[in-house]
């Protein structure tokens, strides 16, 4: 049968199955799924299923892949049992795109899928670059996509040839529009990560500036730990810290799996790490909060750059002037409406789905030769 004479198939390779635990990548995988049209996709999904299957309206006719997952982590075994899934599916495919971090195992697994991906287009998407000392050993699997263009040109820099930047998405439907909380206390969200750089201390050092400069509010911390680490030790070394500091309103979680609730019931995002330390540029839960109407402080990295006035940018380390930041946008109820209409504004214009879509659908047509139909 000819190509052109079906719609194109395209396997989405992933580290982990679509509906485990949600990372950046995953994330950005699904909404591939259900935004470029006249694509018929394979993906990756966990099994055993979690509950009866149901039809999701958003997700066109495609083909998803057993991934033997108890609790949707993506680990070692997952990892391996995809990558020799993959080499089936890449014979079977038109075009394979990768959707993958480079992070500490990015080396191996480009080594590893060089070989079996031969003979198909790819494309990789790289939701970010964990350490810049990895470039060194990376080597590129196919046409190469960023997220941002600090990313790109780090990347064309590494040796990964022209760049082209396709800012990420937020699935705006089921990130709408919500008022400001109107509970009697504000509340400041903090994500990031545990240990040095992640954001957690530079946080609590910044919230008792401004509790100190008389900001009152609830401060929740929702923070990851890295693999290897003891997340109760990590929580409890946190609320010790935000104790000497002075704060006493204070709640410290671990991984969150109902995060629109959390994001909706606060006032404020705070994402300060001296370093980005999340899996893409852009951490989802910053477009997440301002598709939401909810303002974000963030440190002052390159990577945020393309958010441009939408958010409110502190120099990075410096509590001092973070803290004075959230005390005034607390006390200033006009200049939280402006910052959360003009964030929601921004995610439409320049985050959207159909954006998006149609950006990937005319990279897709160009690898495969043809123009993909809606």
């Amino acid at each position: 049968m000819d190509a052109r004479a079906r719609r194109p198939r395209v396997l989405l390779l992933t580290g982990g199955p679509l509906d485990g635990r949600s990372d950046a990548d995953t994330e950005l995988a699904a909404a591939l799924r259900e935004s470029v049209p006249g694509v018929e996709f394979t993906w990756f999904a966990r099994w055993p299923r979690r509950g009866a299957p149901r039809r999701d309206p958003r997700v066109p006719p495609g083909r998803a892949v057993p991934v033997l997952s108890l609790d949707g982590v993506p680990r070692l075994r997952q990892h391996l049992q995809i990558s020799v899934a993959a080499a089936v599916l890449a014979r079977r495919v038109d075009l394979v795109h990768v959707v993958l971090a480079i992070g500490d195992a990015y080396p191996l697994c480009a080594r590893l899928w060089s070989p079996l991906l031969a003979g198909r287009p790819v494309l990789h998407t790289v939701t970010g670059v964990r350490d810049a000392r990895l470039l060194r050993r990376a080597r590129p699997l196919g046409r190469t996509m960023a997220l941002s263009s600090a990313t790109a040109r780090q990347l064309s820099t590494a040796g990964f040839g022209p760049v082209v930047v396709v800012p990420p998405v937020v699935r705006l439907d089921q990130w709408p529009l919500m008022p400001r909380p109107t509970g009697p206390t504000p509340k400041v969200l903090v994500t990031g990560c545990h240990g040095r750089g992640g954001g957690a201390e530079e946080a609590v050092r910044a919230a008792a500036v401004a509790a100190r400069a008389g900001a009152r509010f609830r401060l929740t911390l929702a923070l990851r730990a890295r693999p290897g680490e003891n997340q109760r030790v990590l929580d409890d070394e946190v609320r010790a810290l935000a104790e000497r500091e002075g704060l006493r309103d204070v709640e410290v979680l671990g991984y969150v799996d109902d995060m629109w609730s959390l994001v909706a019931s606060a006032d404020v995002l705070l994402h300060v790490p001296w370093e980005p330390t999340d899996r893409t540029d852009i951490p989802l839960t910053v477009l997440e909060a301002l598709s939401t109407g909810r303002p974000v402080i963030l440190s002052d990295h390159p990577e945020f750059a393309a958010l441009g006035d939408t958010v409110l940018r502190a120099p990075i380390g410096d509590a001092r002037r973070t803290g004075h930041l959230l005390r005034q946008l607390l006390d200033r109820p006009h200049w939280w409406q402006v910052l959360s209409e003009q964030g929601r504004a921004t995610m439409e214009e320049r985050f959207a789905p159909e954006r998006f879509g149609a950006q990937y659908a005319r990279l897709y047509g160009e690898l495969l030769g043809e123009e993909l139909l809606s």
